[in-house]
């Protein structure tokens, strides 16, 4: 199972028009993608439908093989951090399920699971694994929820279950704004929506995968359905399949997630994408002495 291919920008925007003025029927005719398929048909099932009210936040993770990394304990140390930053949430509504051939270490919590994964297809897994994950998600069923595909190297600020919770966003979160680190050089710099002073910055959403929540409701088959399929593409579709099945994503409103780069066992490394955001942290690198501790604060280390 590879990554799906996005769709173009301007059928992107002519599916939108469509489904906003004729409806999901009718746009449901001109979709090509499966998720778009599934984003139409999620929207019509859900239409004159109460938006449930989510009781908990469930991370979906998943995790690389040890048979496809170079140093499996350094993998194991990263998603402990990860996990150490939704232990340490003030609210304690979220669940979290990892992915993978091999069950690394987990701390002793209820809210945390192993999902184990055996299928033996050679190549890039990352995929299947989250089709996996939403597929247990469904088999699971249980209570609304927002969803985050999440990866185990990224860490989640403090507050932002509680966040998610209270606000009660109708079709989920978008971390617009987050961080970017540089392990290799210790730089941190902040991805955000463009302004006049930074009008060539990008939003997080568009570097890291960690970047949606979006609203679950299991009384609806199709809901776990569009996510298995949104989740087949990289995270720079997730806001605009989230759109076209009803569920406009809001921004979180602070910086939410720390995505840590070179660290030697990215995903990205491995695909030979990492170099440009590599470039994005050394041009918006923050250099204010305050405001880098304000980010040691926020993302704690373990």
């Amino acid at each position: 199972m590879a990554q799906a291919p996005a769709t173009p920008k301007l059928r992107r925007l002519l599916l939108r028009m469509v489904a906003a003025v004729a409806g999901p029927g009718r746009a449901r005719s001109l979709a090509r993608a499966p998720s778009e398929q599934a984003a139409l048909t999620l929207r019509q099932a859900a239409a004159g439908r109460t938006v449930p009210r989510a009781e908990r936040v469930v991370f979906l993770i998943p995790l690389v093989g040890p048979q496809h990394v170079g140093d499996w304990q350094a993998v194991a140390a990263r998603l402990d951090a990860t996990l150490a930053s939704l232990l340490q949430q003030d609210d304690p509504n979220w669940r979290a399920v990892i992915c993978c051939q091999q069950r690394p270490p987990l701390p002793d919590d209820p809210r945390i699971a192993h999902l184990p994964f055996d299928d033996p297809t050679p190549g890039n897994d990352k995929w299947r694994k989250l089709a996996a994950l939403c597929d247990d998600l469904s088999a699971r069923g249980g209570t609304p929820a927002y969803v985050m595909s999440f990866d185990a190297d990224d860490l989640l600020r403090q507050g932002a279950v509680a966040e998610m919770l209270h606000r009660q966003a109708p079709g989920g979160y978008l971390v617009r704004a987050g961080y970017v680190m540089d392990h290799a050089s210790g730089a941190v710099a902040l991805a955000d929506a463009p302004d006049l002073s930074h009008p060539l910055r990008k939003p997080f959403w568009k570097l890291c995968g960690s970047c949606a929540a979006v609203l679950h409701d299991p009384a609806l088959p199709q809901s776990a359905d569009f996510l298995r399929a949104m989740t087949a593409h990289e995270h720079r579709m997730f806001p605009y399949l989230a759109a076209l099945a009803g569920k406009r994503l809001a921004p979180l409103s602070r910086p939410s997630v720390l995505y840590v780069l070179n660290h030697g066992e990215n995903f990205g490394a491995r695909r030979g994408r990492v170099g440009f955001k590599t470039r994005f942290v050394q041009r918006f690198r923050i250099t204010d002495p305050a405001e880098l501790q304000a980010v040691a604060r926020d993302f704690p280390a373990p």
